[in-house]
């Protein structure tokens, strides 16, 4: 059952081609949240489905609108500053743990993050990211290499690196 009237998906539809034209957008997380601020209500499917309809494209650089130029060149530091901006503003925690890095942000902030890690390519020592709803996890070649970049998250965030209890 459609719960939106024709007006409904109209004015949402040209309110996500402006968001996409005026913004760049990484995941449909992101979408959803700059849709909401504008007062515009949506589902994930159905914002899933109005994409495909539309005929938006997911780049390496966003989502893009048809027929417009797909950049394949972001400058360095245009996406090591989104990394740092997403750091700061969602990341509530990061740990090493062996080669691999779990970074907690709050709900529905992990993928945009992600997204950010594997576009602004953090380390060469990065295997690949998973991002999930709160959690990331990160793989990387070396511990020493996971150890560095949970360093560099925690300062970024301002965050103090844990400290757990001596066992007796």
């Amino acid at each position: 059952m459609n719960i939106y009237s024709q007006g409904d998906v109209m004015r949402r539809r040209e309110e996500i081609v402006r968001i996409v034209r005026d913004t760049r957008v990484h995941s449909q997380e992101e979408l959803l949240a700059l849709l909401k601020k504008r007062a515009v209500h949506v589902t994930q499917p159905t914002l899933s489905r109005d994409l495909r309809e539309l005929g938006l494209v997911k780049t390496a650089n966003g989502y893009v609108a048809p027929g417009a130029p797909v950049a394949t060149f972001v400058p360095r530091d245009v996406t090591e500053g989104r990394f740092e901006h997403l750091v700061r503003d969602f990341v509530v925690s990061a740990e090493a743990a062996g080669n691999l890095v779990v970074i907690k942000t709050p709900a529905a902030a992990a993928q945009p993050v992600a997204s950010a890690i594997d576009t602004t390519r953090v380390d060469d020592d990065v295997l690949g990211t998973i991002g999930g709803d709160d959690t990331i996890f990160v793989a990387f070649r070396t511990i020493a290499s996971a150890a560095a970049f949970a360093r560099r998250v925690q300062q970024i965030a301002g965050l103090t690196p844990s400290r757990r209890a001596a066992r007796p």
